[in-house]
């Protein structure tokens, strides 16, 4: 069916979407905030539904060619000693398919590109529906009017609040996390590394395949609203309240000051009641995001964006196509979506007796003996969905 259909935003669920709606004959147009792909980020997993979508698309052995090679992860003490190691295996604690998300977005925009239009520099300032589409008001651009609309610019998606404010409800970890790229050294190999600092503070290095190191600072705290600070009163926060975390801290503190790529923000879960208004619809993050604790983030937002341009190509009617998609989707986002409010403060205890009792914890998990039964609960379920067949899909 030949349908003209704008998307809001060009991360992984944008592009993936235009990718399955070309394929199926229709023509999305991609329009992004930012004047370029944004290709930074940190280290994202292919496994389950996801990576069956990656290879229904015939992605398989592009994104292979692209993977970070990290061995696993390693939790280390103030003196670099390991205390639990868990190596990169299959569907475990961390999959054999690890790539920058920037990396993934690159590759799906690299293979949409001679195909679709993307507008850059731009984004949607009013959306006006009528009998028979979408008018659309732009920041910059001209209107321009659509059959269809789709919201797939992230979380934070000031897009969605011109459609779904009235239905939206984030759920808030009380976690913060800062992400950024810094400068290799010695200390650093094939594995990331995991360090607890009292006051529930971590620090976490991961290896990448461009010879950086990416960081993260994740900790837990009481203050609102810093995600909604500038840039550098981030960066001074993170140095006040990191300062005597010991390990290799400092040399982080200061990689982050000179990166280009720092990017913070306030961990989180979005509920909407439904995920389409009319002939506006969401996917990814901007309609359920799961939040990076559920490690659900990448495959939520391929299948969603594959099961949503099946339906639209199997349905005549969009208000069909938007029900059915929700249908079969949303139980595979509720089970996304059961992160323990828990699950971060035991991930950051606030004592050095809590970071001692999880490290024992962690060492005991990693032991042949006992990783099969801790995957069952620590592996997120990628899997909990029967992907349809689409008659017109490879």
């Amino acid at each position: 069916m030949s349908r003209n259909v704008l998307i809001s935003g060009a991360s992984i669920a944008g592009p993936a979407l235009a990718f399955w709606l070309h394929r199926y004959g229709m023509t999305p147009t991609v329009v992004e905030r930012a004047a370029e792909m944004r290709l930074g980020g940190q280290t994202v997993d292919l496994r389950g539904a996801g990576r069956t979508v990656i290879e229904r698309m015939g992605l398989g052995d592009a994104v292979r060619e692209r993977i970070t090679h990290e061995a696993g992860v390693r939790f280390v003490d103030g003196r670099n000693r390991v205390r639990a190691s868990f190596g990169s295996d299959g569907d475990g604690f961390v999959t054999e398919l690890e790539l920058l998300r920037g990396e993934l977005a690159d590759l799906l925009y690299q293979r949409t590109r001679d195909d679709i239009e993307y507008v850059f520099g731009d984004e949607i300032t009013d959306l006006t529906e009528t009998g028979d589409g979408v008018d659309v008001t732009f920041r910059t651009g001209p209107d321009r009017r659509f059959d269809l609309v789709v919201l797939a610019d992230g979380f934070r998606s000031r897009t969605r609040d011109l459609v779904f404010a009235d239905i939206a409800r984030t759920r808030s970890f009380g976690l913060y996390t800062a992400y950024f790229t810094i400068p290799r050294t010695e200390s650093d190999d094939g594995w990331a590394r995991w360090y607890n600092a009292p006051g529930r503070r971590v620090v976490l290095l991961r290896p990448d395949n461009q010879g950086t190191t990416r960081a993260s600072f994740s900790f837990l705290i009481g203050h609102k609203g810093l995600d909604q600070l500038r840039s550098p009163s981030q960066k001074q926060f993170l140095r006040d309240h990191y300062t005597d975390a010991g390990w290799e801290t400092p040399r982080v503190l200061d990689g982050m000051d000179s990166s280009s790529d720092f990017y913070f923000e306030s961990v989180g879960q979005m509920h909407l009641k439904h995920w389409s208004r009319g002939r506006i619809a969401a996917v990814g993050d901007a309609g359920y995001c799961a939040s990076p604790l559920s490690g659900m983030g990448t495959s939520l937002a391929l299948v969603g964006a594959y099961v949503l341009a099946g339906e639209l190509d199997r349905h005549t009617d969009h208000r069909d196509a938007f029900r059915s998609y929700e249908a079969i989707l949303r139980p595979y986002v509720t089970q996304a979506q059961k992160v323990s409010w828990f699950a971060p403060r035991l991930a950051a205890p606030k004592t050095r007796t809590g970071i001692r009792l999880l490290t024992t914890a962690a060492a005991l998990a990693s032991t042949p003996q006992a990783s099969r039964l801790t995957s069952r609960f620590t592996n997120p379920p990628a899997d909990a969905i029967t992907l349809p067949t689409y008659p017109t899909s490879p």
